[in-house]
């Protein structure tokens, strides 16, 4: 029977899909360490994980059964993906499944830090009567500027302007702009112009530590900061001063270099008890709309891969949209280095064993090739081995519709 490890407390839908396709799943509720999951990891074919475990190139290395990796989260930074794509593990995310948590979620932020409710509630529960409009703002007719225009910081962008909001952005890619927000030529430009500056960039090694001391300085007196995207990439320190210094009015983070791993676990921050301040446990996505969306979406992904060899939305392998096979047929699906000769040498080796093929389909993607060819009848053992013993073989599965693996 296929295994599978699902850690941090992913949605239960996620674990009941998979085991209605056959597969036995262990949960856990907490990250694992490097040492924890290697030895968690044996005889497993399916791990599911969130932002805090961390699958490196050790971990694959000793982990010889893995197939596939789920990220039921957006972020993939987690993952060693070269090591994982090179190991034929593929790997998923859910890009999509939890953007309209975490803009709603910098919506509140905003508007709560705009109108200073923080300091409102803190006064009220401490028994001072504090009514004032001293500080508090309207978000109408304020600028909003983005910093990275995806999938969260384009329906931000709409929304913020649904609320009267004026949008500009900033992104390394070309972008279309929606509704009327405006592009900006660098980031220095949106930072001089936003009264509320919100941070949306993937957890690429080049990110981090993007926004610092200078990037601070650029910032309009009396601007909101907002970061719920990675906690590498800003420095913390210097927030702290600048809110201290009342450079800035204001900041919502949700996103920590250092994490606890498990719930309960005792936090610290530099940034705890500062005033108009806002933190959030690493729960931009945390809904239970967004946590039902994204158990269903990633298990769904890990079940087609297994099952039919499917890797449509892989973060790390070429990408092929297929169906089941049909029925009495056996399909190979052959990942391998993508040099030239791969496809001939599989379809001799088929040849030389009197198969029939029924299709084929091939997709490249950098240095990995990946196809996926269907048969009439059984596929002999000894052709299999055969294209094992390829050179440029990485990993090679025999699936039908009624056996898998």
């Amino acid at each position: 029977m296929v295994k599978a490890l699902l850690l941090e407390n992913i949605h239960s839908l996620g674990s009941d899909l998979l085991r209605s396709a056959g597969i036995e799943v262990d949960t856990r509720s907490g990250a694992l360490d490097e040492d924890e999951l290697i030895d968690a990891l044996a005889g497993v074919q399916v791990l599911g994980l969130r932002s805090k475990t961390q699958l490196t190139a050790r971990v694959i290395e000793n982990a010889p059964d893995l197939l596939a990796a789920g990220a039921f989260c957006i972020g993939t930074n987690q993952i060693d993906l070269a090591a994982a794509a090179n190991a034929g593990v593929a790997t998923f995310n859910a890009p999509f499944s939890n953007t309209r948590s975490v803009v709603e979620l910098a919506l509140a932020e905003i508007i709560a830090l705009t109108r200073r409710l923080t300091e409102k509630d803190k006064s009220l529960h401490a028994g001072v009567w504090d009514k004032s409009a001293n500080g508090a703002h309207e978000v109408r007719g304020r600028t909003l500027g983005i910093v990275g225009y995806g999938n969260i910081g384009t329906q931000l962008s709409v929304v913020a302007e649904a609320l009267g909001m004026r949008v500009v952005f900033f992104d390394t890619a070309e972008k279309l702009a929606l509704g009327n927000a405006k592009r900006m030529p660098s980031l220095n430009a949106l930072l001089e112009e936003s009264d509320v500056v919100t941070l949306h960039v993937d957890g690429r090694e080049g990110n981090a530590g993007m926004f610092g001391a200078r990037q601070f300085a650029r910032m309009k007196e009396g601007a909101i900061f907002l970061n719920l995207s990675r906690g590498f990439l800003v420095d913390y320190d210097g927030l702290r001063e600048e809110i201290l210094a009342g450079r800035l009015a204001g900041a919502a983070v949700d996103v920590f270099g250092q994490e606890p791993k498990s719930q309960g676990d005792p936090f610290d921050s530099e940034l705890r008890d500062l005033p108009n301040v806002i933190l959030t446990p690493h729960v931009g996505g945390s809904t239970e709309e967004a946590q039902q969306d994204i158990g269903r979406f990633v298990a769904a992904k890990l079940r087609d891969y297994l099952e039919n060899g499917a890797t449509a939305l892989s973060v790390n392998l070429p990408s092929l949209i297929l169906d089941r096979p049909s029925d009495g047929a056996h399909r190979v699906a052959h990942l391998h280095h993508n040099v030239p000769g791969v496809l001939a040498h599989v379809n001799q080796a088929l040849s030389d064993a009197g198969v029939n093929i029924e299709s084929q389909v091939l997709s490249t993607s950098g240095s990995l090739g990946y196809v996926v060819t269907d048969i009439a009848g059984d596929l002999p053992r000894e052709t299999l081995q055969q294209i094992e013993q390829m050179d440029a073989t990485i990993r090679v599965r025999a699936l039908s519709p009624d056996s898998g693996d």
